[in-house]
């Protein structure tokens, strides 16, 4: 295998949050009064950061209930996470192939260390990328801009044209071709395959197709 490095977005590709995730956005959105559906989140917030979900709510809602909405919807994302969060079918195998293969693995999400502690810990992949996990917190610009890949690339000693970065956004997968490396799209998340493509993903249906995809 070519690469010295996989990295592995977080939600909708290592556990699968992001169904959960959005369906509590976008009736909380909607009954707080910006109608919005759940694929209107999807293509507009997937895949970036929260910061810039939270200014947009604000221009529709202000700031006293976007307040609201993000500490409201962030206790109701957590405990349907407690409850029902899974990994994503397939991926446990994948890294432990990769791992057994030597290759090395890393999460970088721009989701925060705190909620990846909780959405790895709950599904047990922790053990799996303990100290190799890196957010968008962590750098200046978040997804779609390339900076949190290269980040990780660099911390872990990996030369980008040389990484693989699985994604299911399309955020994530303009950042990944932004940095210079190659994107695997999962086609099997919330994200069509055809928009996963146009970013410049090539794009795999099954965690089970992958190993042969990187090989």
């Amino acid at each position: 295998m070519g690469y010295q490095l996989v990295i592995f977005d977080c939600d909708g590709v290592l556990v699968d949050s992001e169904r959960l995730t959005v369906e509590v956005e976008a009736r909380m959105l909607t009954e707080m009064g910006w109608p919005i559906t759940v694929e209107e989140i999807v293509q507009r917030f997937v895949g970036g950061s929260s910061e810039h979900m939270l200014a947009e709510v604000e221009k529709h809602l202000g700031p006293e209930r976007t307040t609201q909405f993000d500490r409201l919807s962030s206790d109701e994302i957590a405990a349907a996470f407690r409850e029902r969060l899974l990994p994503v079918a397939g991926v446990r195998s994948l890294i432990e192939s990769l791992h057994a293969a030597g290759v090395p693995t890393c999460v970088a999400s721009s989701g925060s260390h705190r909620k990846m502690q909780l959405t790895l810990g709950v599904t047990g992949l922790m053990p799996l990328f303990e100290g190799r996990i890196y957010s968008g917190s962590e750098v200046a610009r978040g997804k779609p801009w390339p900076d949190l890949f290269l980040h990780a690339a660099t911390t872990m000693g990996a030369d980008p044209i040389r990484c693989a970065v699985i994604e299911d956004s399309i955020n994530g997968s303009k950042a990944a071709v932004a940095a210079g490396m190659t994107c695997f799209g999962f086609g099997g998340g919330l994200t069509p395959a055809a928009d996963l493509a146009a970013a410049g993903a090539m794009v795999f249906a099954e965690m089970s197709d992958l190993e042969t995809l990187l090989a």
